[in-house]
């Protein structure tokens, strides 16, 4: 197993064996995702490095692969979950209740529900909220366990506005009302045990700036809190720390933003807490995809794959760039020309694009493409919009690859109406979750 010192800060996608990449598609076919938990626990490792003196969570939300979620598990991490879902599927890898952090925004009545019956089985999990109606709907399940209180500290950063949560009204308690929301609860009965937030997905070096206010912001929270309600366990500053998808881009310095995180911190009596999700995974993955169509159209050439928004949305939902390679070109003795190229899917939307005149080497049908830092926000976006069947995946591990998700087929897609069809009301009650709940549907009629 490689040593963190001996592993590049970031893994470009020329580093990528193209060779192994197309066996790889001969083998499982495409599109098809794959991801090298080699590369996670080096991840892990280097920020742990980093922040030897904080307690790190994996935000699961990023690619909650089993696979993935028992790898940093193993090297020590816990497991932050948006959904009641994502818990399940923390506690089939094996965690305890008290390596779970389930923070929901606005979580639904089945979550809830769940939720507190888990917790009955597992006493130290701890449920972070974000608004004085969850701490309420807690209460009316009988909850009186570890509480943590999401906060909005009216600063946000990120590379995209749709993930510059800090300042969003969406999430959190606003910080000046925190002290009075945590002294009810505890008042209540409620084991308060931290506060959290997250300033925003993907922050780059340049927004160092805004990510120390914004940890300077929940250490003066902190010792505000402790004042009124006592000592806290821990102050969660979430994640978001960002990793370079341009080839010019430079990777984040984890060691200034360790320094900055604890010198805005100061001094308080709890322990840091952070939960990175794209760190650990966006550059441990792939995505690989067959060219199917050449088109020479009026102002550029398009490369059409058989991967699409469908598969990887990021680019059409962020206008995320994405390095693109072509591996069929690399393998191939003969040098090719290089001309602008717009990748394109096969889904009946002018979004799906994966990039737009990029120079490559001129593509030819049957050409295999990697898509570059996809192990985050990739497979877990992924949907079935036109009915098409969601892509394998497959795991690097300890010198193997291993199918770690089947392919989906249509018939896969087309089922949960086949199975509704004809049945009861009760047939079509089909969630692992408890229907809503009666406490809740009272409460908004």
């Amino acid at each position: 197993m490689t040593d963190v010192g001996d592993s590049p800060s970031v893994r470009r996608l020329s580093a990528w064996d193209a060779a192994e990449l197309q066996t790889l598609v001969d083998d499982y076919g495409s599109p098809l995702y794959v991801l090298d938990l080699e590369r996670v626990r080096q991840n892990y490792r280097r920020l742990a490095a980093a922040f030897p003196d904080a307690d790190i969570l994996y935000a699961v939300k990023a690619n909650a692969l089993g696979d993935v979620l028992t790898t940093l598990r193993e090297e020590g991490a816990g497991l932050e979950c948006a959904s009641a879902g994502e818990v399940q599927r923390a506690l089939e890898a094996g965690a305890s209740g008290s390596e779970v952090h389930y923070t929901a925004v606005n979580p639904p009545a089945r979550d809830l529900d769940w939720i507190v019956d888990t917790w009955r089985e597992h006493p130290d999990l701890t449920v972070t909220v974000g608004s004085e109606d969850t701490i309420d709907r807690l209460a009316d399940r009988g909850y009186d366990g570890r509480l943590c209180l999401r906060v909005n500290p009216g600063i946000g950063a990120g590379h995209h506005e749709k993930v510059q949560t800090g300042a969003a009204a969406k999430f959190g308690v606003p910080a000046e009302r925190a002290v009075d929301v945590l002294a009810d609860a505890a008042g209540r009965g409620f084991d308060v045990v931290g506060i959290h937030s997250h300033v925003g997905s993907g922050v780059s070096s340049d927004q160092l700036d805004d990510h120390r206010e914004f940890v300077a912001r929940m250490g003066d929270l902190a010792r505000k809190v402790s004042h009124v309600v006592g000592d806290l366990e821990f102050v969660d500053v979430g994640g978001g720390f960002g990793v370079p998808y341009r080839t010019d881009e430079e990777p984040l310095d984890l060691e200034s933003v360790a320094d900055a995180t604890r010198e805005a911190l100061g001094e308080i009596d709890a322990r840091l807490t952070i939960e990175p999700g794209r760190y650990f995974v966006a550059d441990a993955g792939v995505l690989l995809t067959d060219v199917n169509t050449i088109k020479a159209a009026r102002d550029t050439t398009v490369v059409g794959v058989d991967a699409g928004m469908t598969t990887l949305i990021r680019p059409a939902m962020y206008d995320a760039y994405h390095p693109i390679r072509n591996l069929t070109a690399d393998l191939d003795a003969d040098e090719r020309e290089m001309i602008p190229q717009t990748v394109a899917g096969p889904i009946c939307e002018s979004g799906d694009v994966f990039c737009a005149d990029r120079e490559l080497p001129a593509t030819e049908r049957g050409d295999v493409l990697a898509i570059g830092n996809a192990g985050a926000y990739g497979y877990e976006m992924a949907n079935q919009y036109n009915s098409r069947p969601r892509p394998a995946s497959i795991i690097l591990a300890d010198g193997d690859a291993r199918l770690a998700r089947r392919r989906e087929t249509v018939d896969d897609v087309t089922r949960p109406e086949r199975e509704t069809c004809g049945g009861t009301d009760a047939d079509r009650k089909t969630d692992d979750h408890p229907a809503a709940s009666d406490t809740d549907n009272q409460r908004v009629r």
